[in-house]
């Protein structure tokens, strides 16, 4: 593993597959009575966002305490940046902390990498969402869902054909999916109308379709994106009812999927919209799957990011054991 995670570009294929392979260990974690490894203890994760979030946050917050590193939430709001601080006074700010790892949320595309190659801080930086640019970790984590369900622990995504649907053009989730799920061998078809598809998508290493019908009975997994009317300042389709028309997922198109397949969504959903409340409700939809393995994902990169490359848990055992043999030690 590199330094920082700023873009899903920046793993090989076997980089994904060690942080795969190491969030498996991960998630044997949970089911434990005592959820903690000891692995990055005396280590500082600080999560650093300037944009609202729920689930990456807390996810990240979750996956540094299950790893027993300090964790400081910083938000934007109600701190020094919203008395006009700049980026790199906070960095320089959180240097002096100490910090071993700074996740990073943006609503400018760049920042984790200007903030990576600055120089301005020495700890690894991890990007969790930059603008509309890329989210590194989400695609981690949807890779993850696919292979338990479509491939098996250990193997990659070869040969399986996923379908991205909604919002390409303000989507980070999609660009970073895109990249990661090409790498590890899969095939992505991006559906949507012509106005949500962004410039240059034809470069992409990906196929492009404007009828989601027709793709349906070939997917193994359909992802489907929320529309993002935050960063809309135009019309980019007639009515939210003619989108749900053409490119929503309902009972009647998950049926034409092929028994196997998934429904995924990274969340938040817009209900009745993109997805419908039967669908998001159904045994088929992995969407609170995927919240529960993004700690287990996220685990594995700070791991390997701070800790080694070793195998997690076996680490974390011989840690175990020196402490223990320490207590012996002592007690003698």
């Amino acid at each position: 593993m590199k330094r920082h995670l700023i873009s899903a570009a920046d793993l090989t294929r076997d980089d994904a597959l060690l942080v795969l392979d190491t969030a498996e260990e991960m998630a044997r974690v949970a089911d434990r009575p005592i959820k903690k490894l000891p692995t990055l203890r005396g280590r500082t994760v600080v999560n650093l966002f300037f944009e609202d979030s729920t689930r990456t946050r807390i996810s990240f917050e979750a996956a540094a305490k299950r790893l027993s590193a300090d964790v400081i939430n910083f938000s934007a709001k109600g701190s020094s940046v919203s008395k006009g601080e700049s980026l790199k006074d906070t960095a320089l700010t959180l240097e002096a902390m100490g910090a071993d790892a700074v996740v990073v949320r943006h609503h400018s595309s760049g920042a984790p990498q200007r903030l990576a190659t600055s120089g301005w801080i020495n700890a690894s930086v991890v990007n969790a969402g930059d603008g509309t640019h890329e989210h590194p970790t989400q695609a981690l984590l949807d890779a993850f869902t696919m292979r338990r369900h479509l491939s098996g622990v250990g193997r990659d995504l070869s040969g399986r054909r996923i379908t991205i649907v909604g919002d390409i053009l303000h989507s980070r989730v999609a660009r970073s999916n895109v990249l990661l799920l090409t790498t590890l061998g899969a095939e992505v078809t991006l559906v949507a109308p012509p106005t949500l598809l962004p410039i240059g998508v034809e470069q992409w290493p990906c196929q492009v379709a404007y009828d989601l019908d027709a793709v349906l009975a070939k997917s193994d997994a359909v992802m489907l994106l929320r529309v993002q009317r935050e960063r809309m300042n135009a019309a980019f389709f007639p009515t939210e009812r003619e989108y749900s028309r053409r490119y929503g997922l309902d009972g009647t198109r998950m049926a034409a999927l092929p028994e196997h397949a998934i429904v995924m969504h990274p969340g938040p959903m817009n209900r009745g919209m993109e997805i419908t409340a039967e669908v998001a409700d159904s045994p088929r939809c992995t969407a609170v799957e995927q919240v529960a393995n993004g700690v287990s994902t996220r685990m594995a990169v700070l791991y390997l990011l701070l800790g080694g490359s070793e195998p997690a848990i076996a680490t974390a055992r011989s840690e175990d054991a020196r402490t223990e043999d320490a207590r012996t030690e002592e007690s003698k």
